[in-house]
């Protein structure tokens, strides 16, 4: 490819993720619009005869990995490992 072509697929590139953005964003706005619903009618689903629509509480476990740094330093960076990847980015 030629640095003009490269530069067009960048700038179409930049236009499909402006698009995602713009979608992600909407998507989002409708997700609040039916929570709020839910909100309103104190309930945890709504069933449309299409579509039965649920937001629950969910209670989840997770590791307290700062915490666990502070207390056992030592341990933690015995089991530490560093893992290779690559990172793709375009800057003007």
């Amino acid at each position: 490819m030629t640095k003009a072509e490269i530069e067009m697929k960048v700038a179409e590139l930049q236009e499909w993720e402006e698009l995602l953005e713009e979608a992600k964003q909407q998507a989002e706005s409708i997700r609040d619009q039916l929570k709020q619903e839910m909100l309103e009618r104190d309930t945890e689903e709504i069933e449309t005869g299409k579509y039965i629509i649920r937001w629950t509480s969910v209670l989840s476990n997770r590791f307290d990995t700062t915490g666990f740094k502070k207390v056992y330093a030592d341990l933690y960076k015995a089991y530490t490992k560093q893992i290779p990847s690559k990172r793709f980015s375009i800057s003007a």
